[in-house]
């Protein structure tokens, strides 16, 4: 195999286990959450253990996706409107490693946690939404990502 085969074999399984866990949060831990009446806190500690998977897997996926793209010279599709999903992955992974590694630790987690004082259900839902808005973003482009390195290109 290919060294981009193995990278692209990287890249999924860090796209999955790193949008799949975004995706169990979503679903499963804030509501369950929610439902039993817990706190910000409790969510809190439960995610912890994610945030650090979120963290290597993607770190993995943007190393793995920069190497792709230079190895395979993929720049002349950024700009190609068939090829968006590029783009998106991109902006989608740049949103993502922002906050994880500089947005909440450097001052989310101090607001959301002073707001969880004063409302921790209110700052759930809030969670909450956040959340929503990230995954419907994420599963949209793995959609376009899936579809379009099989050639469903739009805008053809």
């Amino acid at each position: 195999m290919e060294s981009w085969g193995i990278a692209r074999a990287l890249h999924v399984v860090g796209v999955v286990l790193w949008i799949g866990g975004v995706a169990m949060v979503t679903t499963v831990l804030l509501p369950a959450v929610a439902a039993r009446g817990g706190t910000f806190d409790l969510f809190e500690a439960l995610e912890h253990r994610f945030a650090r998977q979120a963290r290597w897997t993607t770190a993995l996926v943007g190393l793995t996706g920069l190497y792709l793209v230079v190895s395979l010279d993929l720049w002349q599709r950024f700009p190609d409107p068939r090829y968006w999903w590029m783009s998106a992955m991109v902006i989608v992974w740049a949103i993502f490693t922002a906050m994880l590694f500089v947005i909440e630790p450097l001052f989310l987690h101090r607001r959301l946690a002073a707001r969880a004082q004063r409302d921790s259900a209110r700052t759930l839902r809030l969670v909450a939404r956040m959340h929503w808005v990230l995954l419907a973003l994420s599963l949209l482009t793995v959609v376009g990502a899936v579809a379009g390195s099989h050639g469903v290109l739009l805008f053809s």
